[in-house]
């Protein structure tokens, strides 16, 4: 069977329900793998492995009729990104300015995925304050692209990709405001879902920033598709989610005949050119399953983009970071410092209603492509990597053969982040020729999250992933996870 750190959450539970695996062997094996790879990838910031094993001889109980009723996560192991406060658990948000600090709530995200039978065996890193593509702190040390440990993971749901991509984690949360759901899932391979602007609950006052999102990370679409059906919905807490709750269907119609638009990059936006590859080399498959595709322009400047967003950050997400550099810049991160300033230097130097009129010109550039297509196709970013352990604060990065001043010019995920109500499924696209992957963005028109996840799993078929062991970075040596044979009775 395959290794069962590998293993999909849908399948696992299949092998659950028959009881052809237990729930405490799969949390052995991810436990073992977590041992054996972490000193080298370093995802986890925290790990409950003795509570976790607790839960996990529960729900095998559970399986055996023995207890509980069965829920739809029971016996999954999940990974929650440290920004979500766990009531009791430690919340530092990756900075030396909140060492120590111990949250008095849980968001509602995890509460559904306790609620779902879900086991949270551990937390998984972040930049400080989630506020970079990259996952490195001063708290935690530097987390490691699990492909290739000489690259960055992304961020900042950066310790939640890594941990899926190197088999220490089943399913595993992630929080999007600049693209910190997508990044990381490209660059570690694996499935992330933005979902669309209130159909997922958070806590406030974030919850009123419309570039903020939560969401699923996933090996597979199907996994994904349940991760994301098992935490939307509405909340009382939360007045900006959508109702009524949508759930993605397990059986997924195909696409046959949706008009599908394909945009490699803007106009005057450098591009790798193993990106660019990848990406056309995917749009294939969705040709292949019978859609209309069609390379259009995306006319949106850089310099365009970069001013809304940075007016955006500095009104709520920059500003916030930056009442922590006053108190203590000595003990912050230099990308959070660069970050903070930057944007709200963006608002001081121009206007909230500014940046808005702004955001106004780029969703009309996008409404464009949608009234004539369904989905739209986009790289998630135009580089083949950051070097894991760079701030990129005092310098950029070459993307193609331009020389970039800044990192975030590396991200289309931003697109989305003002084009909020747009669903968009970050899938695997292929592999630069460093071994890091590639992902590609399938973006929905507003509040359609069943149509990109249609797409996904038709690409995910024609297109398979976990097909080999070669898809699966850091080999497990013969005599550990992968000489596992299963079963309990």
């Amino acid at each position: 069977m395959t290794d069962p750190c590998y293993l999909s959450a849908m399948d696992a539970l299949r092998l659950f329900r028959s009881r052809g695996l237990s729930p405490v062997e799969l949390m052995e094996a991810v436990i073992a793998r977590a041992e054996a790879v972490e000193p080298t990838v370093n995802a986890l910031c925290s790990t409950y492995f003795d509570r976790a094993m607790d839960q996990a001889r529960a729900a095998e109980a559970a399986y055996m009729g023995k207890g509980e009723r069965l829920r739809p996560l029971t016996g999954i192991p999940v990974a929650i990104k440290e920004e979500m406060p766990i009531e009791g658990e430690l919340w530092q948000l990756g900075s030396l300015t909140r060492v120590g600090e111990v949250a008095d709530h849980t968001s509602m995200l995890v509460e559904r995925v306790l609620a779902a039978g879900g086991i949270v065996h551990a937390r998984t890193t972040t930049p400080e304050f989630s506020c970079a593509a990259f996952t490195h702190s001063r708290l935690w040390g530097v987390t490691r692209n699990p492909w290739n440990p000489e690259y960055a993971v992304g961020g900042s749901s950066g310790g939640s990709g890594a941990a899926l991509a190197s088999g220490t984690a089943t399913l595993a949360s992630g929080s999007d405001i600049g693209g910190s759901i997508r990044i990381p899932s490209a660059f570690n391979g694996v499935v992330g879902f933005k979902p669309p602007y209130g159909r997922v609950p958070q806590d406030a006052p974030f919850n009123l920033d419309t570039y903020c999102h939560e969401g699923p990370l996933a090996r597979t679409v199907a996994d994904c598709a349940l991760f994301e059906s098992v935490i939307a919905g509405p909340d009382s807490r939360d007045l900006t989610c959508l109702s009524p709750k949508v759930e993605i269907p397990e059986e997924l119609d195909g696409i046959a005949g949706m008009r599908v638009a394909l945009v490699v990059a803007p106009p005057g936006w450098p591009i790798d050119p193993d990106v660019a590859a990848n990406t056309r080399a995917a749009a294939t498959a969705f040709a292949e399953a019978g859609a209309a595709v069609e390379e259009v322009e995306l006319p949106i400047s850089r310099e365009l983009l970069m001013k809304a967003v940075m007016i955006h950050f500095g009104a709520m997400f920059g500003a916030d970071i930056m009442s922590t550099v006053v108190q203590h810049r000595d003990l912050v991160n230099p990308y959070a410092i660069y970050l903070a300033e930057h944007s709200t230097n963006a608002l001081r130097e121009s206007s909230f209603a500014e940046g808005v009129a702004l955001e106004s010109a780029i969703l009309k550039e996008i409404g464009k492509v949608f009234a004539g297509h369904e989905l739209l196709l986009a790289p998630t970013l135009l580089t083949r990597g950051f070097i894991a352990g760079d701030d990129y604060a005092d310098h950029g990065l070459t993307i193609g053969s331009e020389y970039v001043e800044d990192w975030v010019l590396a991200m289309l995920t931003l697109l989305f982040n003002v084009a909020s109500r747009c669903p968009v499924l970050n899938v695997p696209s292929g592999f630069a020729d460093n071994g890091v992957p590639t992902g590609l963005q399938i973006a929905g028109r507003p509040y359609e999250d069943v149509s990109v996840f249609r797409a996904g799993a038709v690409y995910e078929r024609l297109r398979p992933w976990l097909d080999t062991p070669e898809h699966r970075p850091l080999q497990v040596q013969e005599g550990g996870a992968d000489a596992h044979q299963g079963g309990y009775r």
